[in-house]
Parts: structure tokens; sequence; C-alpha cells
């Protein structure tokens, strides 16, 4: 993570996924999957990993939420977007803030890339580079 990241951290407490993104590593996911198949597998996938908690899912609507503790005791809360952009195609983007008022110094950056990396291994033959 870049020295950037961190110094925008301090002041901003939150971080997500965008098609417009200036970063690349948060730009909006697409995979060729349905709707409803993408969101079996997101979910599947990030209730199976460690640490975080899903607290709310809600498949009409496409979003998932979690929650994840820091180790300095901070808790983020995660959301998570299916889009259906066609029948066969679908977007994922993900929303990370911190609870508090002080920055996260790029946790919620941090995060988000972990997620994209498990679902990135996890759905790799369906990812369709945009």
């Amino acid at each position: 993570m870049s020295f950037k990241r961190v110094l925008v951290g301090i002041v901003r407490s939150y971080d997500g996924t965008s098609d417009r993104a200036k970063d690349p590593k948060l730009k909006t996911r697409y995979y060729n999957l349905s709707k409803e198949k993408c969101f079996e597998e997101v979910a599947s996938n990030l209730k199976k990993i460690p640490g975080y908690k899903v607290l709310h899912e809600v498949p009409s609507v496409g979003e998932i939420i979690l929650e994840k503790r820091t180790k300095t005791g901070r808790t983020l809360d995660i959301t998570v977007s299916v889009l259906g952009i066609n029948p066969v195609r679908s977007a994922v983007d993900m929303y990370s803030a911190s609870r508090g008022s002080l920055g996260d110094l790029g946790a919620n950056y941090r995060v988000i890339l972990q997620l994209f990396s498990v679902l990135d291994k996890r759905l790799s033959k369906h990812r369709i580079d945009a």
C-alpha cells in the first residue's frame, strides 16, 4: 500500500469501488454469471473468510452486509453489492466504512483489496476484465 493511501486514511474513514475509481484496484469487478448465481457464489465465499461476520443478506436486492473488527478494536462495516448488468453478466461493488470519527489509516482500502482477492481467486473463470 502506498504512502499516499495512508495519508488519505488519516482523514478519511471510508473507501469504495466504482467504475470511475482512479485506483485500478478499486474498479468494479464484472463476472459472466447471472445476478442470482453471482450472489450465491459471493455470499458463500464471504462466509468462509475468517474474521468477517455476515450480518445481513438481501438476495432480491443483491446486498450483503459484513462486519470486521480490526486489531486496534475498530469496527468496519462493509457492504457488498451484486448488480445484474444483463441476464448473464453481473457486477460486484464494495463500500467499507469505519465506525468513529477519525481516519482509518487505509484499513478500509486493505479490506476491500482482501475481499476482492478472495473473490477473484474463486470466480476467476467467470471474471471479465472491463
